[in-house]
């Protein structure tokens, strides 16, 4: 066994280890069923309230307001970090910044951005790229910063140009950084758009949760919370993988 695969091994039997204990003391009564059901009820219950469909239009609501938050923090990320790492002067203006981007909540803007733009989908996506567009400018700036000079010299050595340079040297070279910052703005992403939606939305996963918790509904409530981290972690699994096969793919392998 490889040593990538011991490690995934050991997460799962630690991860199911945790689940069952959870499951064994909701079961005998140690947690209290008001606060926490097993997870066997959670699972039931994402099953029945996913495929009995009514949660349809909340699902295509909330997975196309991050999907569309997600590929225009990307697209604004790289381009603003690749701009600010060809410029230094903007750079040191902004990096101060971004070091203290994230220790002010970007929640506190969605009522701004509700007047604004108005109850509907793009206040919540503004609110995603706002929370996830940071990440992709520090990934993209670690990464430019990490190609070596000895291959940038080698590309005008061999008289390539800015594009070539940028496709066959720089983006190879950066892009296990730039993945970095994909995953983290998928995660950023996620939150915001939940977040928004669980407080002042009317559609979407975040308002069905923060509907079954303002109706006492447990079991509603547990069911849809796992059903978005078992979409998170998917997610994520994807870009992950998806990295591994260019890892693998640079390597030669």
């Amino acid at each position: 066994m490889t040593r990538g695969r011991a490690v995934l091994a050991v997460r799962v039997a630690v991860l199911a280890g945790c689940v069952l204990l959870l499951e064994i003391l909701c079961r005998i009564g140690v947690i209290n069923p008001l606060t926490v059901i097993p997870p066997s009820d959670m699972v039931a219950s994402m099953i029945e309230h996913v495929g009995s469909g009514d949660l349809d239009d909340n699902m295509i609501q909330t997975f196309s307001t991050i999907a569309t938050a997600f590929v225009l923090a990307v697209a604004l990320g790289t381009a603003s970090g690749a701009l600010l790492h060809r410029s230094s002067r903007l750079r040191d203006v902004v990096d101060p910044l971004l070091a203290s981007y994230y220790s002010v909540p970007t929640f506190i803007f969605y009522p701004l951005l509700v007047a604004l733009f108005a109850l509907g989908k793009t206040p919540l996506v503004v609110l995603g790229v706002l929370s996830a567009t940071p990440a992709v400018m520090m990934s993209t700036l670690a990464g430019l910063d990490g190609v070596p000079r000895v291959l940038l010299k080698l590309a005008r050595a061999q008289r390539l140009g800015p594009g070539r340079t940028f496709c066959w040297i720089v983006l190879p070279a950066a892009l296990p950084r730039l993945f970095t910052g994909f995953k983290l703005a998928l995660s950023y992403a996620l939150i915001g758009v939940i977040a928004g939606e669980f407080l002042l939305s009317a559609t979407g996963l975040g308002y069905a949760i923060s509907f079954a918790y303002q109706s006492f509904d447990n079991r509603a409530m547990y069911g849809l919370m796992l059903f978005v981290l078992l979409v998170a972690v998917v997610a994520n699994g994807c870009l992950y993988s998806w990295e591994g096969r260019l890892a693998r793919r640079r390597a030669g392998r």
